[in-house]
C-alpha cells in the first residue's frame, strides 16, 4: 500500500492535515498565527499500562481523616480522578447512609487486601456480585425490619443484586473495648461459629459472591460517645467490625462488610460533620451493600491462576497511608515488595492515629507529605513519569558518579551464566 505524499514544509505557512478542510482566515488574525490540530487525523495510541494506587486508612485508630464516617471518602474521590485504579477499603469507602460510586474504585476488606499486597491473593473485577445478607440473631424486631427495608430498598432504588437473607442460630454477642496498651478499639464476638454457619448456608444454598454482616452492637452510654460525635476520639465500634469481616473472609475467601446495628441516638446539636453521615438514618447498611455489589472477586493460589484478567500485587504503582501507621501487614508488604516495579510508599503526616508505627521504626522508605493536598500531586507527578522531587525547589542534586570498582565488584557477583545472558541481550 502506498503511503500518501505530503508536500514539504515551508517556513512562515501553517501546516494544514490534508484530511481536513482549510480553516477560513479571519482578517483579525495573520496566517502564521493559524494553530490546526491534527489529532483526529493521526491518532497516538496510548502504549502505557494503568496506574494503581491503593489508599490505606487503618480502622478503629482515631484516624485524623478517615476515623470517622466515610471522611477519607473525598480522598478516594480526587484520588480516582487521578490514578486510572484506586484499591481501597470500606473503612475509607462506607459512609452510613452515603457512598459514591466510582467505577475505577476497587471495595476490598482488609484481610484481603493484606493477602493482596503479600502475593498470594489477586483481585478479579466484576460487573457484579450476588450479595446475601447475614442478621444477628440478637437483633431487636424492629432493627431487623429496618434493616430488611434497607436491602428492600437497595433492590428496588438501585437495582442492587441482594439475593437473601439469614438469621444466625445464635446470638453473636458482641462486645467492644479500647485496647489500653495502644488506644486502638478492639473487640470480639463470643458466638463466632454461629455467624460462620450462616454464612455457610448462603453460599451452599443462595450461591453468594459476597456477604454483609449485620451484628447487635451494645448501646454505649451517650457521655462515652460524646468525643465521637464531635469528632474527636477513636470510633469504639471500628475494631471489632474489622475482626468480623476478617473471619468471614479467611473463611471463604469472599467479599464481606459489616454495619453494626445499634439503638437511634438523641439528637445532638453539636454533631461534627465528620460523624453526621451515621446518623441521617436507622442503619449503616446502604453503603455496605452498595459497596459489595461490585466489589472484585479474590482468586487464590488454590482456586487458579493469579494472572490472566487478574489484578496481582506487581501492577500496584503507589501505597498512601498515614505516616504513624505504617506497621500493618498490607503496608509491610508492599514496602518490601522485591518485584521491578517496588511501588512508592507515600506517608501523610497530617493524619494521624493512635499507633506510632512510623517508617524509621520499621526501615521503610517513604515520600512524606505533610497532607492529602501534596499526596495527590505525589502520584499525579508519578503516574506522568516525573520525579516528585523535581517539583521541589532545590529538590533535585548533582548526578552521582559510580565508580568502576563498584560496577566490577557487581559483576563479579554474578553468575558466568547470568553475565553472558546479560551481554548477549
Amino acid at each position: 500500500m502506498a503511503l500518501p505524499h505530503f508536500r514539504p514544509l515551508h517556513r512562515g505557512r501553517a501546516f494544514i492535515c490534508p484530511s481536513l478542510p482549510s480553516p477560513p482566515i479571519s482578517r483579525a488574525r495573520s496566517p502564521s498565527n493559524l494553530r490546526v490540530a491534527c489529532s483526529a487525523a493521526f491518532p497516538h495510541p496510548k502504549f502505557q499500562r494503568p496506574y494503581t494506587t491503593v489508599l490505606i486508612v487503618p480502622t478503629g485508630v482515631g484516624a485524623s481523616i478517615g476515623g470517622f464516617a466515610g471522611d477519607a471518602l473525598p480522598v478516594a474521590r480526587t484520588l480516582a480522578s487521578v490514578a486510572d485504579c484506586v484499591i481501597s477499603h470500606p473503612n475509607v469507602l462506607n459512609a452510613a447512609m452515603l457512598y459514591w460510586p466510582m467505577p475505577n474504585v476497587l471495595y476490598v476488606e482488609g484481610y484481603a487486601l493484606d493477602r493482596f499486597a503479600e502475593g498470594s491473593w489477586a483481585l478479579q473485577p466484576v460487573h457484579q456480585n450476588k450479595v446475601g445478607l447475614v442478621l444477628d440473631a440478637g437483633m431487636e424486631e424492629e432493627l431487623r425490619i429496618r434493616h430488611l427495608q434497607v436491602a428492600d430498598a437497595t433492590r428496588a432504588s438501585l437495582g442492587l443484586p441482594v439475593v437473601e437473607y439469614i438469621v444466625t442460630d445464635a446470638p453473636l454477642k458482641v462486645e467492644t473495648w479500647i485496647d489500653p496498651k495502644c488506644g486502638k478499639s478492639t473487640g470480639r464476638i463470643k458466638h463466632p461459629d454461629s455467624l460462620l454457619r450462616a454464612v455457610q448456608t448462603l453460599v451452599s444454598h443462595s450461591h453468594i459472591n459476597a456477604v454483609a454482616v449485620v451484628g447487635r452492637f451494645p448501646d454505649d452510654d451517650i457521655e462515652d460517645m460524646e468525643d465521637y460525635r464531635l469528632g474527636k476520639g477513636v470510633d469504639s465500634l471500628a475494631g471489632v467490625e474489622a475482626i468480623i469481616s476478617h473471619l468471614v473472609v479467611k473463611e471463604f475467601q469472599i467479599p464481606c462488610a459489616h454495619a453494626p446495628a445499634v439503638s437511634p441516638i438523641p439528637l445532638s446539636t453539636s454533631l461534627s460533620p465528620r460523624t453526621a453521615a451515621e446518623e441521617l438514618g436507622y442503619t449503616f447498611l446502604p453503603c455496605v451493600l452498595a459497596g459489595l455489589s461490585c466489589a472484585p472477586r479474590y482468586v487464590t493460589k488454590k482456586h487458579g491462576s493469579l494472572d490472566g484478567d487478574c489484578m496481582v500485587a506487581g501492577n500496584v504503582d503507589s501505597v498512601m497511608l498515614p505516616a504513624d501507621a505504617c506497621g500493618g501487614d498490607g503496608a509491610l508488604a508492599f514496602a518490601r515488595s522485591m518485584t521491578n516495579n517496588k511501588p512508592l510508599i507515600i506517608a501523610v503526616q497530617e493524619n494521624e492515629t493512635v499507633l506510632d508505627d512510623t517508617p524509621e521504626k520499621f526501615g521503610i522508605e517513604v515520600v512524606k507529605v505533610l497532607n492529602y493536598w501534596e499526596a495527590v500531586g505525589v502520584i499525579a507527578a508519578h503516574k506522568a513519569g516525573v520525579d516528585p522531587k523535581a517539583l521541589r525547589r532545590e529538590g533535585i542534586n548533582h548526578i552521582r558518579c559510580l565508580s568502576m570498582s563498584s560496577s566490577s565488584d557487581r559483576k563479579a557477583s554474578l553468575p558466568s551464566s547470568s553475565h553472558d545472558r546479560v551481554h548477549s541481550l
